[in-house]
């Protein structure tokens, strides 16, 4: 039976995801949507509540991990209440294999091709890696058994040199070893930031980290940007008008937009953060993948400029490592603000970072994931011809425009249905932004083979050709 009740957005806290979610469980727990309900399709829903499908998406996937529902895309979503943590047998309807993490799937469902990962594709690393870590454990069993209490030179050195861009070298003792990329900023912002602060970011961007900033009590301020990444004039606007103590910028090879940062841009960021004393955590995972030779917001602003970098995209995503090169004389101040938001890096992880980049094993796997990527993105753009899209020949991902009647969410639902797992623009959605591209991101260093990689750019090529079908791809 298919359900007619509707939730009032006005109230409740949080993103309207959230108070969507809560508001079903609340009705759920009270019988006004008893077990074996259908609720209702996700455009449906989304179009009598007036918001976008991401955002419906994103509020059933919530409702699954709390095990409030059970369906697949296809099939419809069906309550399943709280006592009842199986579906009666009779009913038909099958509690869904799989877990979530967030709007993605923890592990593809059978039959899936993972187009929503940038993780390193695989290349062969396991040899090396397990070189590097039989040494470790022999060189180093007491450390493997206690805590990590001293520092190595090499860690730190390792990391100036994985951070090294152009003419640019940080000095090691401004370096900081992190648990990846990710833990590299928030240690950063942890640092340098308070609840209620702002932290600029562009409306589409690595919305993790806006997403685990507000969970630490800071506020997103959104800045406007084009096709070659942020614009100054609006950086200037929301500085003077919103005062926010950080901005996170990715300058070269943006995720997902693949912007690029021209160095006019730069220094003017750079210049007006001077004015305003706004410090910059410049993301330079891709960034260090597509060599290009535009100076770093760390070379142009040294003194107020935290770059990152890490080993996930470029060498092998199980390998957790990362480095952050501070300004001078914040590296303890980050240092000890990881080690309390994360517990401290283990030692056999950074030990393994280290000697990865120190003996050049690193920049070998890194090269043989380059060419992986070359020739992967050969084979994704050539199933694009005609169509809109950016892309770069050593980088996992393109953004794609889609074509007339097409909308990004509409168009997750219905590759997901075909065995396609992407990503629509909601993901990367850093805050509550009216700002609508319809595009998506196809991500191709996941699969195992090419072959998988072709298979599933010829499902998604023919969905595109087909628009039609995706106002029938969402049970």
């Amino acid at each position: 039976m298919m359900t007619n009740w509707l939730p009032d957005l006005k109230t409740g806290d949080g993103p309207i995801y959230i108070r969507l979610a809560d508001q079903m469980e609340t009705a759920i727990s009270e019988g006004i949507l008893p077990a074996g309900s259908k609720l209702p399709p996700q455009r449906n829903l989304a179009y009598d509540l007036g918001v976008t499908i991401g955002t419906i998406s994103r509020a059933y996937a919530l409702m699954h991990e709390r095990g409030l529902v059970s369906g697949e895309v296809g099939r419809g979503t069906y309550v399943l209440g709280r006592t009842d943590p199986h579906l009666n047998p009779s009913a038909g309807i099958e509690v869904s294999p799989y877990a979530m993490g967030g709007t993605r799937p923890v592990t593809p469902p059978d039959g899936k091709i993972r187009f929503d990962s940038t993780a390193a594709p695989d290349v062969g690393q396991g040899q090396l890696l397990e070189k590097h870590i039989s040494a470790i454990l022999k060189d180093h069993p007491l450390d493997i058994a206690s805590y990590t209490r001293t520092f190595p030179e090499h860690w730190f050195e390792a990391g100036a040199r994985w951070l090294a861009c152009g003419n640019w070298h940080p000095f090691a003792e401004n370096v900081v070893p992190t648990l990846g990329a990710h833990a590299g900023v928030m240690a950063v912002i942890s640092a340098l930031t308070a609840p209620g602060d702002r932290i600029i970011f562009e409306h589409h961007t690595y919305s993790q980290i806006s997403r685990s900033a507000g969970l630490a009590g800071r506020r997103t301020t959104l800045v406007d940007s084009d096709a070659d990444g942020i614009l100054p004039d609006d950086f200037e606007r929301v500085c003077a008008q919103q005062h926010p103590k950080m901005a996170f910028i990715m300058s070269s090879a943006q995720n997902p937009t693949l912007a690029t940062l021209p160095v006019e841009r730069r220094k003017a960021i750079v210049d007006i953060a001077r004015r305003y004393n706004v410090w910059l955590v410049e993301d330079n995972l891709y960034g260090a993948m597509s060599h290009n030779a535009i100076p770093l917001l760390a070379e142009l602003g040294p003194e107020r400029t935290f770059l990152v970098g890490g080993l996930s995209k470029a060498v092998a995503a199980g390998v957790r490592g990362g480095w952050v090169a501070c300004p001078p004389h914040f590296s303890q101040r980050v240092r000890i603000a990881h080690r309390m938001m994360t517990g401290g890096i283990p030692f056999l992880l950074a030990e393994l970072c280290a000697r990865l980049v120190v003996s050049g094993d690193a920049a070998e796997i890194s090269a043989r994931c380059a060419q992986e990527i070359r020739e992967r993105e050969k084979i994704v753009t050539e199933h694009l011809t005609g169509y809109d899209y950016r892309s770069s020949p050593e980088i996992p991902f393109l953004w794609l425009k889609l074509p007339e009647p097409w909308l990004s969410g509409t168009y997750k639902n219905a590759a997901y249905t075909d065995g396609v797992l992407i990503d629509d623009e909601d993901e990367f959605k850093a805050g509550r932004s009216e700002k609508t591209t319809h595009r998506i991101r196809i991500s191709f260093s996941a699969p195992q083979t090419r072959a998988e990689v072709l298979s599933g750019m010829r499902t998604l090529r023919h969905l595109l050709e087909n628009g039609s079908a995706g106002y029938d791809s969402i049970a």
